[in-house]
């Protein structure tokens, strides 16, 4: 089995990485970050037990379900402060 490369399996916009790259590279992205930015207002993991059909409730509205309940609580307590 040869060792060269095929000329028509290389990719000129994607060459194979030489151990110089390796070594230079960082993790991340060029902001010097990865992921998700931090959230000024993060929200916090809880247990909740809900009845059956409000929880079906505000899945039936698809993706996004859970932002809405929070924002129909958030409305709650605006209106009862």
């Amino acid at each position: 089995m040869s060792n060269s490369i095929d000329p028509e399996m290389t990719d000129k916009d994607n060459p194979e990485w030489s151990d110089t790259m390796f070594a230079k590279a960082k993790r991340g992205t060029a902001a010097g970050r990865a992921g998700r930015p931090k959230s000024k207002s993060p929200k916090q993991s809880t247990t909740l037990r809900i009845d059956e059909d409000v929880l079906e409730f505000f899945k039936s509205g698809g993706s996004g379900w859970q932002t809405r309940m929070n924002e129909a609580l958030r409305q709650y307590i605006s209106e009862h402060s």
